[in-house]
């Protein structure tokens, strides 16, 4: 009981850590990008979203080795010695440089090629773009040396970590973005300058950061082939879940510019954008959670991972859904007051791509705990399969000239597929009690969900945003409407309990 006690103040600790950091990082990251499209306007804008997305589709046997460093240093914290840990880590490091290599080979034969001659980008904006181009390899090359460590701090549940370098790096790139307009040379270029620095410099901060307070962080040449072994098979199934996130995101994204160009790549990056900003809340809570869902399967803990997971489930959703609804509902207004020049799309593409990520909120504390056994083979070969279709069938829905935000919606179906598959895997595998799943998350949060449209949509009618005092009112409203129905039929006694019991102390204090 103590244990899970002092487990549930150590998420909620980091959970109120990463909060604060997202809160700051959102206003700063909105603003950025109004400067930022100001400054290069919507075509360059575009023409660096489509090229650095591009680039990080090379990275994809990297960032499967991604999800194996973060499962193998959690592991060995709650199990092993030291020494084994100090292991872990510098394998890890060994495997990211040699992909580096790789990644580099990639980049310099088939990425150039297909840069100049496949892409739809403006003939006077190809050198910009190459020079983009090599600047976002540099910067994922340097990210994905930064994997072990930030995979250690997870580890060690070290949010504050993550809270400082991401408040520093979400000021200098404002400051990159205000710096933009009095650049003499080409914004483009100079923009992707900047960021690829800003990269390096994060870089350091994570591994000074490592070096001081973990000691096996110092790194040592060696060569445990067992070890790499099974590194490499648990990333070799997981690349295939991988490669199909990469081309779900940025795969589509380059159909996009083929066969749209890159005005409509500004508009899906701007979605992006908000999206990223609001889904942070989520994720932070994820993000604080995940260790302790890995750390206890490998004690064995049933009880606490399978709530763990349902909790996790329930409240990312119903977290994502306070935050979305307003912003969809009052997606034109917002957009409008934002930016200065609005891309074809922009809006179409904020409001599908949250409501993808609310579905995807359900899977993400799924995916842990299937990552967390260990025994992911035919979980990836099937998962990842149907994954894969997404590229496909965006293809298809291009080629026959349905609009680019169709390819979210076909998004949306298949990863409602994939949370039933991966509840039948973790049935198989763990004895995960997916009836409870269904019915105390997933029904409860459509219910909820529904429910709150149903109350929204008079208010709407009746209270036009036509000047931004009634825009307040509306957004305010909105988010009241959402908290009280969340609370009322989303939440079971203890949850509420659980929720009124530290407001209740601070309105005694």
């Amino acid at each position: 009981m103590d244990k899970t006690k002092s487990n549930s103040k150590r998420i909620a600790k980091n959970t109120i850590v990463l909060y604060i950091r997202m809160l700051f990082l959102m206003v700063i990251s909105l603003y950025t990008s109004r400067v930022i499209l100001k400054s290069l306007g919507i075509e360059d804008y575009g023409i660096y979203n489509v090229v650095g997305g591009f680039v990080s589709m090379f990275s994809m046997i990297s960032t499967s080795l991604a999800g194996a460093i973060s499962r193998y240093l959690t592991f060995s914290l709650a199990k092993d010695t030291p020494e084994r840990l100090r292991e872990v880590f510098s394998t890890s490091i060994i495997i990211q440089v040699l992909l580096c290599v790789i990644l580099l080979i990639l980049a310099e034969t088939f990425g150039i090629w297909f840069i100049n001659t496949k892409m739809v980008i403006p003939t006077d904006r190809l050198i910009a773009a190459n020079w983009v181009f090599q600047l976002s390899v540099l910067t994922t090359m340097i990210q994905l040396i930064s994997v072990p460590f930030n995979s250690l701090i997870i580890a060690h549940e070290k949010m504050s970590a993550f809270a400082y370098i991401g408040i520093y790096e979400g000021v200098v790139k404002l400051l990159i973005a205000l710096a933009i307009p009095y650049a003499s040379a080409d914004s483009l270029i100079m923009y992707a300058i900047l960021m690829c620095l800003l990269s390096v410099s994060v870089r350091m901060l994570y591994g000074r950061y490592c070096s001081k307070h973990f000691p096996e962080s110092k790194f040592r040449f060696v060569m445990d082939k067992e070890l790499i072994k099974s590194m490499f098979g648990f990333a070799g199934w997981n690349f295939v879940g991988t490669t199909a996130g990469v081309l779900r995101s940025q795969g589509i994204n380059v159909l996009i510019n083929l066969f749209c160009g890159p005005a409509v790549n500004a508009a899906r990056g701007i979605a992006i954008q908000v999206n990223t900003a609001v889904s942070g809340f989520c994720s932070n809570f994820t993000t604080a959670v995940r260790p302790q869902i890995t750390k206890s399967y490998a004690v064995g803990d049933k009880e606490i991972y399978e709530n763990l997971v349902i909790k996790t489930a329930k409240f990312s959703f119903l977290i994502l859904m306070v935050l979305c609804i307003p912003i969809i509902v009052e997606s034109e207004y917002i957009i409008n007051l934002w930016l200065v020049d609005v891309p074809e799309y922009t809006v179409e593409f904020v409001c599908i791509i949250l409501l993808l990520t609310m579905v995807d909120s359900f899977s993400s504390p799924l995916t842990y705990l299937l990552l967390a056994t260990g025994k992911i083979r035919n979980y990836q070969l099937v998962t990842g399969g149907i994954l894969l279709l997404n590229f496909p069938l965006a293809y298809i829905l291009l080629k026959l000239g349905y609009s680019p935000v169709s390819t979210v919606f076909s998004t949306i179906i298949i990863s409602i597929i994939c949370l039933f598959t991966r509840l039948a895997f973790l049935r198989t595998m763990t004895q995960f009690p997916v009836l409870r799943f269904l019915t105390d998350v997933v029904l409860r949060c459509i219910i909820v969900f529904s429910l709150c449209f149903l109350f929204i949509i008079p208010v709407k009618y009746f209270i036009k945003s036509d000047n931004f005092a009634m825009f307040a009112i509306n957004i305010i409203l909105t988010g009241i409407i959402c908290i009280a129905i969340s609370y009322i039929f989303g939440l079971t006694k203890s949850e509420k309990r659980f929720i009124l019991k530290p407001i209740k102390k601070i309105l005694k204090k």
